[in-house]
C-alpha cells in the first residue's frame, strides 16, 4: 500500500468537532476503504453493497446504531440513502459517535449529503496516487512534497531550483516513477509489482468496461450506453482541447443537452477535469469554452486502445491533472482556469491563490526555448492579482531562467 499525502490532514481532523462525519468520494478504485480502513482500525465496517446486510443496517433505529455501532465506516452507503438519515439522527442525539461514509458516486452520495447532512460533515475527495505518492515503498513512508507542492507551500520564497534534473540525487526514482505514471496512470492496484505489462493493461480496460457498467448506471437509467460510449471516446480524443457541446452533438448525433448532461457525469464520476476559461477582465476579449482533461492518463489509454506513445494533448493533461490531484491532496485554497484570447493567445493553466496567480505553459518538447514563454507577457495588465510566477513543464532536463518571475523546468523534476 503507498502513502497518501492527505492521510495526516485526515488523521487531526478526524479527531476534532468538525470530524464526527467524514464522507469520502472519488472514483471506484482510488482506495477509500484501503485508506479509511488503515486510518481507523478501530472502526467498525460495513459493506453496504451486499443486499442481504444492506437491508439489516436499514432496519436499525438511531439508538441501536449508537449502541452496536458507535464508530463505523459505511462503504458504498450511496446503495442505502435511508441510512444517511440514519447517521444524521445518531449526529443530532448524541455527542461521541463517529461515522465514515463513504461512495464511488459523488451525483447520488452527495446529494443525499446535501439534504441530510448539511453542516454536519466534511467532505473528503481521494483522487488516484500522486506521482510523490507512487515514490512511496509503504503506507508508513513519509510523502515528500514535490518542487510544486514546496512553492505552494511557501508561494512567497520559492525553493532554489537546481540547475538540471540530472543533479537532483533523486533524479532515476523521479524518472522511473514519472515514465510509469505517464503508461499506466495512479490507480494504487496497477503499482502491485506481481502484475506485468499486460495484466495492468488488461486491468485498466476492465475498469473502463466496469465504469460503464457500474458507475454510469448508478448515475443514471440509460436504455442504451452507445451514445455515451462515443462520447467517452471523443473525449478522451480531444483531452487537453476546448470544449464545444454544439459541435459535439452534431459529431454524435445527439442534442446539446445530452451532451452536456453526459460531460456532466464524466465531471461528477471523477473520469475528467473540467478547467473554466478566466475571463474577469472584461477590457480583453477572451474566450469562454473550458477545456476538459481526462483526470488518469492510463484510463485515457484504455479508453482508446492503446498502449504507449503520448500525444501533446495528451502530456498536457497528464501534468494538469497531476497539478489538479497536488493541490487537493493539500487540502488549500487554490482554483485552476486557462486563459485563451481571441486571437490565439493562451495559457494552459492559471491557478489562483488568495493573494496571486501561478501560470503554467506545457510543452512536450524535449528542449525549451525563449518562445515557449511568450504568452506569459500578456498576464502583466490582465489580472487582478499579482502574477506571481510562470512555469514551462517539459521534458527538458535543463533549467532556464528565462525572467525573475519565469522559470522552464522538468516536468517529472517539478512534479516528482
Amino acid at each position: 500500500m503507498k502513502a497518501r499525502r492527505i492521510a495526516p490532514w485526515i488523521q487531526k481532523h478526524a479527531v476534532g468537532k468538525t470530524g464526527r462525519i467524514l464522507v469520502f468520494t472519488g472514483a471506484r478504485q482510488t482506495g477509500k476503504t484501503t485508506l479509511t480502513r488503515q486510518i481507523f482500525p478501530d472502526y467498525h465496517y460495513l459493506s453496504i453493497e451486499d443486499p442481504v446486510s444492506r437491508a439489516q443496517y436499514e432496519r436499525l433505529n438511531a439508538e441501536q446504531w449508537k449502541t452496536l455501532y458507535p464508530r463505523a465506516i459505511l462503504d458504498e452507503v450511496q446503495k442505502a440513502p435511508s441510512l444517511v438519515e440514519s447517521i444524521q439522527s445518531v449526529y443530532d442525539q448524541w455527542e461521541e459517535p463517529r461515522y465514515i461514509l463513504l461512495g464511488s458516486s459523488q451525483l447520488l452520495l452527495l446529494e443525499k449529503v446535501r439534504e441530510s447532512l448539511a453542516g454536519r460533515c466534511t467532505i473528503v475527495e481521494l483522487f488516484p496516487l500522486t506521482v510523490p505518492e507512487l515514490r512511496t515503498d509503504g503506507w508508513h513512508d513519509t510523502v515528500r512534497d514535490s518542487v510544486f507542492q514546496q512553492c505552494l507551500l511557501h508561494p512567497d520564497k520559492l525553493p532554489d531550483f537546481l540547475p538540471s534534473f540530472v543533479l537532483d540525487p533523486d533524479m532515476a526514482r523521479k524518472q522511473c516513477v514519472w515514465d510509469f505514471y505517464l503508461r499506466y496512470g495512479g490507480y494504487p492496484a496497477l503499482t502491485d509489482a506481481e502484475l506485468d505489462d499486460e495484466k495492468r493493461v488488461q486491468w485498466l480496460r476492465d475498469y473502463v468496461r466496469t465504469y460503464l457498467e457500474r458507475d454510469i448506471r448508478d448515475l443514471t437509467t440509460f436504455r442504451d450506453l452507445e451514445p455515451f460510449v462515443k462520447l467517452q471516446i471523443y473525449l478522451a480524443q480531444q483531452t487537453g482541447l476546448t470544449i464545444n457541446a454544439s459541435t459535439m452533438a452534431v459529431q454524435l448525433g445527439v442534442s446539446v443537452k445530452t451532451v452536456q448532461r453526459y460531460i456532466r457525469y464524466f465531471e461528477l464520476s471523477y473520469q475528467a477535469l473540467i478547467l473554466p476559461a478566466w475571463s474577469r477582465n472584461m477590457n480583453k476579449r477572451l474566450t469562454k469554452a473550458p477545456k476538459l482533461h481526462y483526470l488518469d492518463n492510463g484510463v485515457l489509454q484504455a479508453v482508446l486502445q492503446k498502449h504507449g506513445g503520448t500525444t501533446g494533448a495528451e502530456f498536457e493533461s497528464v501534468v494538469v491533472a497531476e497539478l489538479y490531484k497536488q493541490i487537493r491532496t493539500l487540502c488549500i485554497d487554490a482554483k485552476l482556469y486557462h486563459v485563451r484570447t481571441h486571437d490565439g493567445a493562451e495559457i494552459d493553466v492559471l491557478l489562483e491563490l488568495p493573494f496571486g496567480y501561478f501560470a503554467f505553459e506545457i510543452k512536450m518538447s524535449e528542449k525549451v526555448r525563449t518562445i515557449d514563454a511568450k504568452h506569459f507577457k500578456m498576464l502583466d495588465d490582465m489580472l487582478d492579482k499579482p502574477f506571481l510566477h510562470g512555469f514551462v513543464l517539459s521534458n527538458d532536463r535543463d533549467t532556464e531562467q528565462f525572467a525573475d518571475n519565469i522559470t522552464a523546468l522538468n516536468a517529472a523534476y517539478f512534479l516528482g
